[in-house]
C-alpha cells in the first residue's frame, strides 16, 4: 500500500535523515521509532506511515504483519525569496520542499547489517 506527501516544506537532505530511520522495520516499529525521534520531520513521516497503513487496512490487508518496503524522499518545488544587501543588490534564499512517498509491503528490506556475512580471513 502507497502514501504521498507533496510539498512537505523541509529541504530532502533533512528529511532523509529521518526516512532512513525506518526503513525495512514494521509499521508499528517505524511509528515507536519516530515517536522518539527529535526530529522535525519525524511527525509528518509517522502521520504518512499511519495513513499508508490505514489505507491497507481499508483493502482487507493486516497492518501488524506490513513492513516500510520503500520510502523515498524526493526534491519538490522550490520557493524563491530575495534578502536585501549592500548597495542596492539582493542575494537569492532558496526554500526547499520534498516529496515524501510510502510503501508498505509483506516483507521487510534487509539492512546492510543483516545481508552482510562474516568475513573470513585468509591464512
Amino acid at each position: 500500500m502507497k502514501a504521498y506527501l507533496h510539498n512537505y516544506r523541509q529541504t530532502p537532505r533533512k528529511t532523509r535523515l529521518v526516512t532512513e530511520a525506518v526503513k525495512g522495520k514494521s509499521v508499528a516499529d517505524a511509528i515507536t521509532a519516530l515517536r522518539f525521534l527529535d526530529k522535525r520531520a519525524a511527525r509528518p513521516v509517522m502521520k504518512l506511515i499511519a495513513s499508508a497503513a490505514a489505507n491497507a487496512e481499508k483493502q482487507g490487508e493486516d497492518v501488524r504483519t506490513l513492513y516500510v518496503t520503500g520510502i523515498t524522499v524526493d526534491k519538490g518545488v522550490v520557493l524563491m525569496r530575495s534578502m536585501p544587501r549592500a548597495f542596492g543588490r539582493s542575494a537569492p534564499i532558496r526554500h526547499r520542499m520534498s516529496h515524501i512517498s510510502v510503501t508498505l509491503g509483506k516483507e521487510g528490506k534487509k539492512t546492510k547489517s543483516q545481508k552482510r556475512s562474516p568475513k573470513k580471513k585468509n591464512v
